[in-house]
């Protein structure tokens, strides 16, 4: 069985950014109406999928794929938590229709309700909301609501506890993931996502969380950002400030995925990371789309290179399915009772 442990709904249907419009024009003018929630056929949802990710992960030979709403569309900058709130909310009603109807093909992974020096209350029934009530499988956590000022403290912070003791009360991941960058230094795809990748890395390097939470477990989006490129001055840094040796003291929490794009990265990542510490992913029709002129293949087929990284069965094994289902434990029980 072939996982793909990292899809947005890039694709959603026009009214629901109408709706986020029409919230985003109240807090500008107060005077303004609350906005209805945006009316969304399951005909409209259907096509959105089918057409998209759901045609593509048929295409590439993928089998199932967890779902979350926009990264870009999170928008966890704006500072309003009543909105923040809903809009959250009705991110994740409209993942968990679509992950209705194609049940076979998608689980559900949640945005949380975050704001830029906000209080996790929210962020904390949001998630036990989609686990408990809805299914879902795991969570996107935004360490930058900011959306590239870094307000918030690190992710070793006690600020986070509370959302960390939820997460393995539920026994969910959470995925790193930015949302919008606000920052005209830092282009949101080229370097805010990267950058927060490697920032989670080296906060996770400089803490002892896991000590605190061992069944706490993270997935570092994009390949890891730097890290695997420059695995040696991670080891290095931690030598010199007397921590733990990364390979020992996070890999049993910390996870990569390979939404890596040319053949060399993947090989890199492989070489590096190591099978036990890598799911696969693709983030198709997110970030990077079109096909490499000089191969012809679609920057985001990640499945093309991971087929070519030169893997043993076993550890292809590990890669596409098996990893997935230890990290997500309840993806595993979901397809245990599915008989797969």
């Amino acid at each position: 069985m072939i996982i793909d442990v990292h899809g947005h709904y890039t694709t959603a249907p026009r009214p629901h950014q109408a709706f986020r419009d029409a919230q985003l024009a109240r807090l500008a003018d107060s005077s303004l109406p609350p906005p209805e929630p945006a009316v969304i056929s399951d005909d409209a949802i259907r096509e959105s999928v089918e057409n998209n990710q759901l045609k593509l992960l048929r295409e590439r030979g993928g089998d199932l794929m967890l779902f979350s709403p926009k990264a870009s569309g999170m928008e966890h900058h704006v500072p309003d938590e009543a909105t923040a709130r809903v809009w959250a909310r009705m991110n994740n009603d409209l993942v968990h229709r679509a992950v209705e109807l194609f049940p076979r093909n998608f689980a559900a992974v949640c945005q949380l309700p975050q704001t830029p020096g906000g209080a996790l209350d929210d962020a904390i029934a949001e998630l036990r909301r989609c686990v408990e009530d809805l299914g879902f499988v795991g969570c996107n956590l935004n360490p930058d609501p900011s959306g590239g000022h870094w307000t918030s403290p690190p992710l070793t912070d006690a600020y986070w506890y509370p959302l960390y003791e939820a997460m393995v009360e539920l026994d969910v991941p959470a995925m790193i993931h930015v949302s919008a960058s606000c920052n005209p230094n830092f282009h949101a795809l080229g370097a805010h996502y990267l950058n927060a990748d490697t920032s989670a890395f080296m906060q996770f390097v400089e803490g002892d969380l896991f000590a605190r939470f061992p069944a706490l477990r993270f997935v570092i989006p994009h390949g890891g950002g730097a890290v695997p490129y420059h695995w040696g001055r991670y080891r290095g840094l931690a030598v010199r400030l007397g921590r733990p040796d990364p390979a020992d003291h996070l890999m049993g929490n910390v996870f990569f995925d390979t939404c890596v794009y040319h053949q060399p990265g993947i090989d890199l990542l492989h070489r590096v990371i190591g099978a036990d510490n890598i799911l696969f992913a693709s983030e198709m029709l997110g970030a990077v789309r079109g096909a490499d002129p000089e191969t012809g293949i679609a920057w985001d087929d990640t499945k093309s290179y991971v087929d070519r990284a030169g893997l043993s069965d076993e550890q292809r094994h590990k890669v596409y399915e098996a990893n997935a289902r230890r990290v997500y434990p309840r993806l595993d029980a979901r397809l245990i009772a599915e008989g797969r």
